[in-house]
Formats: structure tokens, sequence, C-alpha cells
């Protein structure tokens, strides 16, 4: 994965804004990784998108993933992968309020929290043809996120809660998962925390650079849905100081629910793909 830096984006947007990228999934200190690793099928909605950073099916001719996932990438995105197999794309549909975060490596993080806040970081990816061997993705649509549990997936960087993201490691790895419990799900965001000890889940674990734009699914009626995707993470104080992904920081998402108006209309002003 490229090294410049980027906004704390899981994707490794942001170095320090830190967005998810890379070996995927910090997870807990005291719990073997082997725990975590799933098959490369466990979520066949999933896609790779190149280099690093993830999207989801949620039509036979759509993938939702976040915007700064797809922007940053110097030549345009032409295919995805998922289940293993090259799918070509047609467009890329970035929402229209979207803007890049300006870069950032030192200095307050507050302007740039403030920013992040405010941004729509999702996208939508049009493909040329349509996927008849994976089912799309299931959206959660009850409305009610805060508090329940959820599953994160993705082959980002990996490490642990005592040092955070391993230094220097590839942004696209084994495919692992691990979960955490929402702490607040409101407007355009849907946010967790990293816990250790008493409060953390057995498989508590948090997403990281590479991450972006991967699914985060909230079990309803026996099915786990999709409610968010991976976005970037809550700075205090010097950017420089930060070290991303130790336990207690919190990680936020895009909240699909809060934009299923504008996808809708997206798919639907379209045919659909042949």
């Amino acid at each position: 994965m490229p090294t410049k830096s980027r906004p704390l984006l899981a994707s490794g947007l942001l170095v320090l804004i830190i967005p998810s990228a890379v070996f995927g999934i910090v997870i807990r200190h005291d719990v073997p990784d082997s725990r975590y690793r799933v098959s490369d099928n466990y979520f066949p909605p999933l896609a790779d998108l190149p280099v690093e950073g993830h999207a989801v099916l949620i039509s036979p001719c759509w993938l939702v993933t976040a915007a700064h996932a797809v922007t940053w990438q110097k030549t345009p995105i032409s295919e995805v992968s998922i289940v293993g197999r090259q799918r070509a794309v047609k467009r890329l549909v970035v929402h229209p309020l979207y803007h890049r975060p300006p870069q950032a490596g030192r200095g307050d993080a507050a302007p740039l929290m403030k920013f992040l806040l405010k941004d729509p970081d999702i996208a939508l990816i049009e493909l040329a043809a349509p996927v008849r061997d994976v089912r799309p993705a299931l959206p959660y649509r009850d409305g009610s996120e805060n508090g329940k549990i959820a599953e994160i997936i993705g082959k980002g960087v990996s490490g642990n809660g005592l040092i955070g993201e391993q230094p220097g490691g590839s942004h696209r790895t084994f495919l692992r998962r691990a979960f955490n419990r929402i702490t607040s799900a409101k407007g355009r965001w849907i946010t967790y925390r990293f816990d250790r000890g008493s409060n953390a889940l057995p498989l508590e674990g948090m997403q990281a650079s590479g991450d972006s734009g991967g699914p985060l699914l909230i079990k309803d009626h026996g099915q786990w849905k999709l409610a968010g995707l991976t976005s970037w993470k809550f700075v205090q104080g010097d950017l420089a100081n930060f070290r991303p992904e130790t336990y207690g920081q919190v990680n936020y998402d895009v909240r699909v629910a809060f934009y299923r108006k504008w996808i809708n209309s997206v798919i639907s002003s379209e045919p659909l793909c042949t």
C-alpha cells in the first residue's frame, strides 16, 4: 500500500485520521490471532478494492463504500474483486457533498475532527455486469443500532490494543472479523470504542488502516445485515502523537441508513447493468 500520508481514515487515508487499511482488524492482546481469522469467502458480498480497502455488494449491479477509500487513488478504479473474481467497474458515484479531507500529519486534531464529522464519506460503485453468483448484503433497517453488538470485517493492518497497528504493516493481508458494541448511532455516524478487560467482548476488535469501506454488520432476525462502513477514528491533541488502534479509541463508521434515500435515488435512476 502507498506510504503517503492520507487522512486518519480507515483505509489509511490519514495515517493520522487513521482510516482503516492494511493487516485487517486490530485485536485483543490476550486472544490468539487465529481466533479472528476467517476464510476469504466468510462474507461473500465483501469486495476488495485495488491495493487496499473494501466495498459491499448491495444489489447485483451496485456496491457501497467509503468515499475516501476510492478517491485517494491516482487512477480510476477499473475493477474490484468479489469472492476471488475480478468484476469490471462501469463508474463511480461519490456523494455530491463529499470533500477530500485536508492533509494533516501534525498539529491540533480538532479542526480535522470537525471537518470529518460533517463530511458525507460515502460512494457507490456501479459494475459493468450484474453479479449473479453472490447474494447482495441485506440493509439493516431497524433504526435502533445503539447498544447492539456489531461484527466488523476487513483485510487491513493488524496489531493489538496494547501497541495499536503494526508499524509499516501491509494494508492487504488476511481476512479477519471481530465484534464490538455500538456506543452511538445518530445522524450520519455509528460509533464504537475499543474496550479491554471486563468491558471487552470475547473477540473485541477495531477496524484499522486498509479496512476502509468495509462492513459493520448487525444481526437482525438471525441474519447479519449491513449497518455501517469503516471510515475514521476520533483523535484529540496533537496528530503527531496519535497511535492508531489502541485501547480506548473510538471508531466512526458511515451510518448507511442515513443515506438510504440518496442510495436509492442513484440506483433507481440507472437501468439494470447487463
